[in-house]
């Protein structure tokens, strides 16, 4: 991803070949103490959110809890993303969209595997994949806008087609992550596929004149395995309705993004509540800040 984002910002570099463009300087490191008076809101979080994760991994190594000491080291390497790309790159990721990226790692790493809130809140990762397609589609839709923008291109998408290409960005990331649930329950043994409790079965399977005919079984209250009871009050479904509601939010997620991002696209509103979630080139930046200096003067 490093590296098809550093691609684009290098094509893109000389779109305005009349401009001249000022060298880009990387990001400055600064005391906490200035960062708070500068309001500098994505590194207070990702400083507090990092220091907080370093005290649960010194915790889980006295506990000899590798796994979680593993899921620490994880999330302290995912944190630094954002970063990456801001100082690597020419994108700029907005603090809002910045903010957002590191509380879903913290919320999926740490709260969600760590914490077991994925089993103690039913909700926590509906809430989670229906962030993902909104954050998803905001960057496909920032990827496709930027090309869409750059002269050196002969096509040129309309709003519309701009959103439909994002949409389908943010579901073919919800399907691949959904490949990547199977892949590790398939191998690794894991359970990513969370389980559902039915009460009625229906399948062609059960029908015994093999016609075809689809099979209701209900209510079921009770399912024995290999003789024992599993005491679970219906039948388990090991993750084919957890796949289709993950890709379901997923998919309200992108088309709420998809919807505002139609109205920004035509209307072109540089303080519109939509471009904080809205990566861009950072050459972008310093020329809306001139264009506002500018007016301001005027």
């Amino acid at each position: 991803m490093l590296f098809l984002l550093d691609c684009l910002s290098l094509a893109l570099h000389n779109r305005n070949k009349g401009i001249a463009m000022k060298k880009l300087k990387r990001p400055r490191t600064l005391p906490f103490k200035q960062m708070i008076r500068e309001r500098n809101s994505a590194m207070i979080v990702h400083y507090l959110l990092r220091a907080l994760v370093l005290l649960i991994l010194v915790a889980q190594v006295f506990n000899r809890n590798y796994e979680n000491v593993f899921l620490c080291v994880l999330t302290l390497v995912l944190f630094t993303i954002p970063s990456m790309i801001e100082t690597n790159t020419r994108i700029d990721i907005p603090d809002t969209l910045e903010n957002i990226i590191l509380f879903f790692i913290f919320a999926a790493e740490i709260l969600g595997e760590m914490r077991s809130y994925y089993v103690g809140f039913p909700f926590w990762d509906t809430m989670l994949h229906t962030a993902n397609g909104f954050l998803a589609a905001a960057i496909g839709f920032s990827l496709v806008d930027i090309l869409n923008r750059n002269e050196t291109f002969t096509f040129k998408l309309s709003p519309l087609f701009v959103v439909i290409v994002a949409f389908c960005f943010s579901m073919t990331i919800g399907v691949v992550w959904e490949f990547f649930e199977c892949f590790m329950d398939l191998v690794f043994g894991t359970d990513m596929q969370k389980d559902t409790l039915l009460h009625t079965i229906r399948s062609v399977a059960l029908d015994p004149t093999h016609t075809q005919q689809v099979v209701a079984l209900g209510p079921v209250v009770s399912v024995t395995v290999n003789g024992k009871d599993l005491a679970l009050g219906g039948y388990l479904d090991i993750g084919l309705y957890d796949t289709m509601k993950d890709l379901f939010v997923n998919f309200l997620g992108a088309l709420v993004f998809s919807f505002v991002g139609y109205f920004f696209a035509k209307k072109r509103n540089p303080h519109a509540f939509v471009t904080r979630f809205i990566p861009t080139l950072a050459v972008e930046e310093e020329e809306n800040k001139d264009a506002d200096a500018a007016g301001d003067t005027e």
